[in-house]
């Protein structure tokens, strides 16, 4: 999970990119990521076995932590 100081500086370092229209599909595929993410840990979807569950929480964090990673090489 991400915490709320790792999540200023991924807002700072796109806020501070020259190109905008990156910054922006950064952005959103951040919010995706996360949000698919916090919907898992909610496990709102009681249908899920917890190996099915588990299996999507850990794709989500990869999707996650891709997205971050990127925001940071840049």
């Amino acid at each position: 999970m991400i915490d709320s100081s790792e999540t200023t500086k991924i807002l700072e370092k796109l806020e501070q990119l020259e190109d905008e229209n990156l910054a922006v599909e950064l952005l959103q595929e951040f919010n995706s990521a996360t949000k698919e993410m916090g919907q898992l840990i909610l496990n709102k979807d009681e249908s899920l076995s917890h190996d099915k569950w588990k299996e999507l929480c850990d794709k989500a964090k990869k999707r996650v932590d891709d997205v971050v990673r990127r925001i940071q090489e840049l």
